[in-house]
Order: C-alpha cells, then sequence, then structure tokens
C-alpha cells in the first residue's frame, strides 16, 4: 500500500488524466522511502486501465486479483519489464545492471504492445546501471516508441549522467513524516509496543525500508552506539574501531548495510533538531556521510575502514572530537 505520498500520487494521476504522459520518469528520494513500490503501482495503474474495460479503485493502486496485477506478479505480462541487479551464480546481487539487459529491452519495444496501446518499463534502480548500460538506455529515451512509460528510479539522481536526466520529468518521494510512520509500523506490528514502535520511527529516518530492517536486524544498539559517539566523541577512537571490527566481518553484510543508512538519517535529524554552528557542522557532516554511503559499496570499499570514516563524521559533532 502507497502511504505518505500524496503529493506524488496526484501529480502522476493528473498527467495520466491528460493522457499526455511524459515518456519518461525520474522516481527519485532516499533509500527505503518506496520508490520501487510506487513505480510499480503507477505502471500497473497505467496497464490496467488502458486495457479496460474492468473498473478499477480510485488511487494509483490496482487490486491484487486484477488480470493486469496478476499478470505482473507472474513475470508473464508481455507489456511490462523490470530490470534490477541479477543474482550471481555464486550467490549475491551482481554489482550492475548490465549492458545486456538494457538491450534486451530491445525486443520488446520493436513490437507493438499486445494487451494495451501501451507498455511500461522499470528500472530499479538507474543508479545501478553500468556505463555502457546508461549509455544504450539513453539512446531509448533520446527516440521512444510511442506509448513506451520508462519509470526510473534513482537514490542519488544527481549521479546520473546529465543527458538522461534532462530527458525525465522528476516526481520526488520525501520520508515519510512519524504519524504516517507509526501508522504504518502499527499496521505492520500490530502487537508491538508504544515505545517500540516510537524507537523504530526514529530509526527510520522516514524510511518504511530503513524501519523494517531496524525490526529485522535489531538495530537498537547500534544507532545508540552512533549516537553515543555524536554526543560523546570518541577521542581514543576505541568506539569507531569497536564498530569498525564487529560491522567490518562478512556475517554482518546487512547490518553494514543498514549502518551506511543510518548515519546520513542521523546527521540529517541533528541537523535539523539544532541551531548555529552545530547546525552547519551538522549539515557538512551529513553531506559527507551521504556521498561516503552512496560510494562505498559501488566501489567496493572496505566495510571497517568506510565504518571508521562514518564514525569520524559522527564524532566531528562532538566537543570532545
Amino acid at each position: 500500500m502507497i502511504v505518505g505520498h500524496d503529493r506524488a500520487i496526484d501529480s502522476w494521476l493528473a498527467a495520466w488524466a491528460s493522457r499526455r504522459m511524459h515518456h519518461a520518469w525520474l522516481v527519485a528520494g532516499p533509500r527505503g522511502v518506496g520508490k520501487a513500490s510506487f513505480a510499480r503501482a503507477a505502471a500497473l495503474r497505467v496497464l490496467a486501465e488502458a486495457a479496460g474495460p474492468r473498473p478499477i479503485m480510485p488511487g494509483i493502486e490496482v487490486e491484487a486479483d486484477h488480470p493486469t496485477a496478476r499478470l505482473v506478479a507472474a513475470g508473464s505480462h508481455p507489456d511490462y519489464r523490470q530490470l534490477e541487479r541479477l543474482e550471481r551464480d555464486r550467490g549475491g546481487l551482481a554489482r550492475n545492471i548490465s549492458v545486456d539487459q538494457v538491450r534486451g529491452l530491445g525486443e520488446m519495444l520493436s513490437v507493438t504492445p499486445s494487451m494495451s496501446p501501451w507498455r511500461a518499463i522499470l528500472i530499479d534502480s538507474i543508479d545501478d546501471l553500468e556505463a555502457s548500460a546508461a549509455n544504450a538506455l539513453l539512446k531509448m529515451l533520446e527516440e521512444p516508441p510511442a506509448n513506451t512509460l520508462f519509470l526510473l528510479v534513482s537514490h542519488a539522481p544527481g549521479r546520473l549522467l546529465p543527458t538522461i536526466r534532462s530527458r525525465c520529468r522528476r516526481l520526488d518521494l520525501d520520508p515519510l513524516a512519524d504519524n504516517a510512520m507509526t501508522s504504518l509500523l502499527n499496521r505492520w506490528f500490530p502487537d508491538e509496543k508504544p515505545d517500540r514502535v516510537s524507537a523504530l520511527v526514529t530509526l527510520s529516518g522516514g524510511s518504511p525500508g530503513r524501519a523494517l530492517e531496524a525490526a529485522n536486524l535489531d538495530l537498537g544498539p547500534l544507532e545508540a552506539a552512533a549516537r553515543a559517539i555524536m554526543s560523546d566523541g570518541d577521542p581514543t577512537n576505541s568506539r569507531r574501531s569497536k564498530l569498525a571490527s564487529e560491522l567490518g566481518a562478512k556475517a554482518a553484510a546487512d547490518r553494514y548495510a543498514a549502518f551506511l543508512a543510518m548515519v546520513p538519517a542521523l546527521l540529517a535529524r541533528e541537523a535539523r533538531q539544532t541551531g548555529g554552528r552545530r547546525r552547519q557542522r551538522a549539515l557538512d557532516a551529513y553531506a559527507k556521510a551521504r556521498e561516503t554511503a552512496a560510494i562505498a559499496p559501488r566501489l567496493s570499499l572496505d566495510p571497517a575502514f568506510t565504518v571508521f570514516q562514518l564514525g569520524g563524521l559522527l564524532a566531528s559533532l562532538s566537543p570532545n572530537g
């Protein structure tokens, strides 16, 4: 269910109702706020309504038992493609979405849509395209077939090729407000205690995906350690070293990924809640932390080194260093 993105939903539905849709949409925003879910719902809405004649409920979402929804869920809708990083033979996900995956769209684009006049392509995320794949996609965006809809999910749109950005209409999804997060968490965890829900809301930074990670990975102690560095500092480097050792192990890959998202969120919240010089320090640290968190997985930086580096940014807000 799409919650907390009414502005984006209204903008999308108005464009679709006009039937003068831009062919490429850049669905941008922080990780975990529901960009891929929104893009998938938008694609389903277009394909289902265009196929007719079955009535569809109001809003952006389509009932799960709608024929279009069932075909997409089964991976067998002829006019829908979703590109994402593939599973590797030795386990885990490939580092990038390959050029062959993008070129594979050519077959669908070369024929007339089957179920309606429309077809839709979702790429989750476009940030994961290797360079040659980005160039191949650009050619498709430059000369798209009629009634072809590209939905491009991006966590860091500023890093995309300017030529790709210029061919897209941008739709930003913001972090959810605390009340929307509380409503979601109460729905997901109806038996959870209110103080636990409140803690998850704080950890989430407005990201449902991050809230689920926090619930499943027991991130409370990790957040407490990060907050301690931010408030009390780490003059002997012992706190950072402990975190680096804990999160640098291969078995801690999921918690490490969560930490990459957690640190920028903590610094952003600190910037919102403080003022003066501390606010500026928090903003500077946030910008550096966000950049580090974005490039570390892409460049396969050493997790222990990255954690230590992020810990230094947290410590920069403490008078104790």
